[in-house]
């Protein structure tokens, strides 16, 4: 049976760059209860929603998309590839099919050519920049080239050395594609696609990279990551990749094409291999993406310049195969009920109606008890914090540890004093997170519960049965012009499940 499968997409637009800055959320392909084109569309208009990211070309779906003015981007799926790298008639099929046939009425404006071909799918690399060229000359054949932008989605993975990034290149086996590849982007305006994760990169250092540089928390400038031939100080793993991704183009002489990250995120839950998957490390990376794009501050190589990136993914995979974290990726269950809340700080929040951009301190696991026992005390002592909740028989008694009791103690702290810069700190002991840490009746200082549930979550997708293929990405628009606006979004993928 076939479904739709959602991946939430935020762009934001950048107010000083020419061309918009997207934050986006991948998902993955088993996802069960999936909502119909129809219901889909009436979505993006009822949220305003200005672009959409189609995985294929459904056809349902692209009439549903029809006469709305949203803008909409549509894939070549992989499958699809050798047909039409290996025929410009199979290409000029193609885009008479998917694209000819719903233009003007559908607004599309970019066509992404096969995903991770050159690590996914090796075999069709060497037709990969064919398959692009063909694309792009039938839509010129159209009078559409200049409208609808053509490029592919490459893993980081084809970075070589990717740090110092003045030191980065491309593994050079693929340079008979990726000259060419280049060029042609270059030469039709349009820009290099990029899947990024520090989650893998930071699993895979073996503990080189610290946590808090994948997650973009603030460092002291001494454990900044220094790159000794530019001198440019990184202060997280998505800045590093990504400036890699510019000297490697560099190095191959090409200095002008943006680039655009088409997957990154955080799974919020892992088995015991993967300690570091939890719900409160993908809330703060995703969280702090957005924060990080939103400021415009762009990367070191390029400041002010920001980074158009998808967040992956919407919703989690339940018949997902593979490990835990292969199924958490989401910000969404399948049922469409938010597995956190994103807050994009002085700009609303994302996935919720919550407009306080709530945060919390909260003591870090791991720590050490005897820390945590002389922060709870200080806290509920010369820090003047009302401790009462956490007398036996009280609603914050239970559990009865010194990790959860600090937790209480640290954040009512912390929200006492009006979360005022190194509030929540306890000698390394505590951390700010943007998931509200009450439990059953014990609502904490500063959370927006009235009970044991969420007053103020938001299910922004609608849940029935579809029997319809396709992949989406969608933006919300949150008003003003263009430029200057903060959009989010979501992406659809067509599944097959057995």
């Amino acid at each position: 049976m076939a479904a739709l499968l959602f991946f939430f997409l935020l762009a934001v637009s950048a107010v000083s760059a020419e061309k918009d800055a997207v934050i986006g959320v991948n998902l993955g392909t088993d996802v069960s209860d999936m909502p119909s084109p129809t219901q889909v569309a009436a979505l993006l208009k009822a949220q305003n929603i200005r672009h959409i990211r189609l995985y294929d070309a459904d056809r349902a779906m692209l009439l549903a998309l029809a006469n709305t003015g949203i803008q909409v981007t549509i894939s070549v799926p992989n499958e699809q590839l050798l047909g039409i790298g290996q025929s410009n008639a199979t290409a000029a099929n193609w885009v008479a099919r998917n694209v000819i046939a719903h233009v003007p009425a559908t607004n599309i404006t970019a066509i992404a050519v096969g995903s991770e071909v050159l690590s996914a799918l090796p075999n069709a690399a060497p037709v990969l920049v064919s398959a692009l060229k063909f694309i792009h000359s039938a839509l010129v054949a159209s009078n559409l080239d200049r409208q609808i932008k053509v490029s592919t989605p490459h893993s980081s993975s084809i970075i070589l050395d990717s740090f110092p990034p003045s030191q980065a290149f491309f593994n050079r086996s693929w340079d008979p594609v990726m000259v060419p590849l280049l060029k042609f982007l270059q030469s039709t305006d349009s820009y290099l696609m990029l899947n990024v994760y520090p989650y893998f990169d930071y699993m895979r250092s073996n503990g080189v990279i610290p946590l808090d540089y994948a997650l973009f928390r603030p460092l002291p400038p001494n454990k900044e990551a220094v790159d000794a031939n530019t001198l440019l100080h990184y202060t997280n793993v998505f800045d590093a990749i990504v400036d890699a991704a510019y000297f490697a183009m560099s190095y191959l002489n090409i200095t002008n094409i943006p680039i655009v990250v088409t997957e990154s995120g955080w799974p919020s839950k892992g088995d015991s291999s993967e300690p570091d998957a939890t719900l409160d490390n993908a809330n703060t990376y995703n969280s702090n993406l957005i924060r990080h794009v939103l400021n415009n501050t762009g990367t070191p190589k390029h400041p002010g310049i920001a980074v158009s990136t998808y967040i992956y993914e919407l919703y989690n995979e339940d018949l997902r195969p593979g490990s835990v974290s292969e199924k958490n990726w989401g910000l969404f269950n399948a049922d469409g009920v938010p597995v956190y809340t994103l807050h994009l700080t002085g700009a609303g929040t994302v996935l919720a109606n919550d407009t306080t951009n709530q945060t919390f301190c909260v003591a870090k696991e791991g720590s050490d008890k005897k820390m945590l026992q002389a922060g709870l005390d200080w806290a509920c002592g010369p820090g003047k914090v009302d401790c009462s909740p956490l007398l036996q028989g009280q609603p914050c008694y239970e559990p009865d540890n010194v990790l959860t009791h600090a937790t209480y103690a640290f954040n009512a702290y912390f929200q006492r004093m009006a979360k005022a810069p190194g509030t929540c700190d306890f000698k390394g002991v505590a951390t700010v997170t943007t998931t509200d840490p009450s439990h059953g009746s014990c609502i904490f200082p500063g959370s927006g519960r009235k009970n044991s549930t969420f007053t103020n979550a938001t299910s922004l997708a609608p849940s029935s049965n579809s029997t319809t293929s396709g992949c989406l990405s969608l933006f919300f628009n949150s008003g003003g012009s263009f430029t200057s606006s903060v959009i989010i979004g979501f992406l659809v993928l067509s599944a097959v499940l057995l």
